[in-house]
């Protein structure tokens, strides 16, 4: 597929707590465009607080997709996001708007813009149920060490705790004979219909991200996190489950319990969420063709995102802008 053809994608990616909402949003209105989020967790209708999904305000008249549409006892894969956000691409553009992608997933990014197909031959229920079994009786680590035997590479790109992948990881192991890393191999074949520019929020001093951080967990507790914290385990309950896995609602769990104190639960949810804003870096570096902004070495990222997306000729800014 020639350039010419595929369609433009601006995507702000970075961790969580990296200033991507307020910039794309800025973007969008520069540009004329609606946003797609890719976050895994924002997709679920009752964690509002826990999963920072931006309220009304932050949005500033932005349309915004793929936000909260969920209920958080639903399953959602990669291949449900690509197949979701494909169609809210021909929506926006059907109004001739630009599309923004926004988020903090590197899985949907990446499988997104370089057209990763998932097929379901790979999928073997039994065997995800035996795996949960194991993971009831031995720890969600015991799982991991299965994978890591059988596929090194993408254990190490999984967290140990992240249950459903690494446990998707090792059935497409199991029924197809590849690790999940030569499956996408093979599923590029297919040319991208993405022209994308990849804009990623970064940092050179890890503790100037940590201190963000630690701000907007204290923000979301003066929000009410813990009473969504609570709603949400005594309407659903506290079986393992994608949305019951959210940083935010699961470390409040142990409190919740009396085990520890309040002081103890915000804390580890501040360690937690650092952790995760690594391993989402971590992602990101192994992209290629990515454009860094470093926060900490600008007081105007918005001019140098701009001047990124007007250097590329994705798109063409709004008149009056």
């Amino acid at each position: 597929m020639d350039a010419f053809e595929q369609i433009p994608v601006l995507a702000v990616v970075g961790p969580t707590a990296s200033g991507k909402t307020s910039l794309a949003v800025r973007l969008a209105k520069t540009f004329d465009a609606e946003i797609i989020s890719a976050d895994s967790m924002q997709i679920y209708s009752e964690l509002f607080i826990s999963t920072a999904r931006p309220s009304a305000e932050e949005m500033d008249g932005v349309p915004h997709h793929l936000l909260g549409f969920l209920s958080p006892d639903c399953a959602f894969s990669a291949a449900d996001f690509c197949s979701r956000a494909a169609e809210c691409v021909q929506e926006i553009r059907s109004r001739g708007k630009n599309v923004i992608l926004c988020g903090g997933t590197g899985l949907y990014v990446q499988s997104f813009l370089e057209n990763i197909s998932f097929t379901g031959e790979s999928a073997d229920p039994s065997f995800r149920a035996q795996m949960q079994a194991v993971a009831q009786v031995l720890g969600s680590r015991a799982v991991w060490r299965l994978l890591e035997a059988a596929d090194p590479d993408g254990a190490a790109s999984l967290h140990p705790n992240n249950l459903g992948r690494v446990i998707r990881a090792l059935e497409v192991f199991r029924t197809t004979g590849c690790t999940l890393a030569q499956q996408r191999s093979l599923s590029r074949s297919n040319p991208s219909p993405y022209r994308a520019l990849v804009v990623c929020l970064d940092f050179r001093d890890r503790q100037n991200l940590y201190a963000r951080i630690d701000r907007r967990v204290d923000e979301m507790v003066r929000c009410g996190l813990e009473q969504e914290a609570r709603t949400f385990y005594e309407k659903y309950g506290f079986d393992d489950g994608t949305a019951r896995q959210a940083i935010g609602c699961k470390e409040f769990l142990p409190y919740f319990r009396g085990e520890i104190t309040f002081d103890t639960a915000v804390s580890h949810l501040k360690q937690q969420t650092r952790r995760y804003a690594k391993r989402q870096l971590t992602w990101f570096r192994r992209m290629p063709d990515i454009h860094r902004i470093y926060m900490d070495d600008t007081s105007d990222p918005l001019r140098q995102a701009i001047d990124l997306v007007e250097q590329s000729g994705l798109f063409t800014r709004k008149e009056g802008r």
